[in-house]
Order: structure tokens, then sequence, then C-alpha cells
């Protein structure tokens, strides 16, 4: 049976970093490409840290199910706009993990300063406080960190895809990102191998070691 206690607590712990994660990942996506130039992602109202701007709800249901992984709806962005639409995409592209791991330092942070407490003195109603704190922020490092790598994978159309793309010449870059009908039933397959995994978890393993 489904322990659904057990569930909503995981949610409630998740949830608070999930939210934090998209929302600086996709509104990192639209300012970067604001400065170059594009104002469709402002004038589509995602130039915003509201989450209820970015939730997609497919991803929200991923996040439910796995209780670590989700998505946000992709921010429009028009690279027309951009005097190099490559290279434009190519920074933009880099703005979403980079928010994620600028995130995951925040946490670490705080991880820091709570174990620098002294919870000796501490009383038992701030114990009650401070053990889901503890939990939200070790959430916050991993969510963010997964978030980050699982992005920086080149294949199309994640975020990895378009920084390669941007250190390729250019016929070749455009035939490398024409594969983005079939990223999404790469990514699937490999999730289903359990390589997705494999992938993201030692440069989060790596990360980790390096922050904490």
């Amino acid at each position: 049976m489904f322990d659904i206690s057990g569930i909503i607590r995981n949610i409630s712990i998740v949830a608070l970093p999930f939210l934090l994660a998209i929302t600086f990942h996709e509104a990192s996506h639209g300012y970067v490409a604001w400065l170059l130039g594009d104002p469709t992602a402002k004038n589509s109202g995602r130039l915003t840290l509201n989450p209820l701007k970015h939730l997609d709800p497919v991803g929200t249901i991923a996040l439910i199910v796995t209780q670590m992984i989700g998505w946000a709806k992709p921010v429009p962005i028009n690279p027309s706009y951009f005097k190099n639409p490559i290279k434009g995409m190519m920074l933009v592209s880099i703005a979403g993990p980079a928010a994620n791991f600028a995130l995951a330092v925040v946490f670490t942070l705080a991880y820091r300063y709570l174990h620098s407490l002294n919870i000796t003195q501490v009383s038992e109603m701030e114990m009650h406080i401070l053990k889901p704190l503890a939990l939200i922020i070790n959430a916050g490092i991993m969510i963010n960190l997964a978030l980050c790598f699982f992005n920086l994978i080149p294949i199309p159309p994640l975020d990895g895809s378009k920084i390669v793309a941007g250190l390729l010449p250019r016929e070749m870059a455009f035939k490398y990102l024409s594969f983005e009908r079939y990223g999404f039933i790469v990514i699937i397959l490999l999730a289903f191998l359990g390589l997705l995994g494999k992938i993201i978890y030692p440069a989060v393993n790596f990360s980790l070691n390096l922050l904490l």
C-alpha cells in the first residue's frame, strides 16, 4: 500500500526547493534573452519570480510521483532578436543551469549555518522547526544540482545541446539541433533504462563533495 502520509511529508519538503529551482531557472533564461535584445519572455509575462507563471502541470505531476524530479514550462525565446542566434542561445541556455548551481550554493551556505548552531542549547519547540528546515535545505541542494546537471546533458532540446551548438560551426550546429524531435524519446529511454541517474548523479555527488 502507498504511504500517503509519507508521500505528503516528502512533497512538503521538496515543494519549496522545487518551486525556487524551476522559477529561477526559467526566469534566468528569460532575463538573459532580454539583455540580448529579445523581449518575448517579458512580453509573455515570464520575466518574473512568480512560480505560478512557470509551473507545468505534467512537470508538477512528475515531481509528485518521483518526489525529486520535475520541470517547468519553457520560457519562450525568439533567437531572431539576437545578433548571433546560435551564440545568443548558448548564453541563454547557460543561464538556467547556472542559476540552479547558484541556488545550490545558497542552500549549502544555509546548511553550513544550520550545522554551526549549538543544537544542545536548542529547545524542543525549536528542534521541531529546525529538523524540517534541515530537510528542506538538503532537498534544495539536491534538486538544484540535479536540475542543473540534467539540463546540461547535450541532448536536444536540453540546455546542454544549445551550449554545445554554440561551440560548433554554424551548419553543424543546425544539423545537431535538428535532432530535437527525437530528443525527448532518447531522454525517456535513458530514464527507463536507469541510465539517466548514472549520468546525472556522479556530477551531483562530485559537486556535493566540493560544496559540503
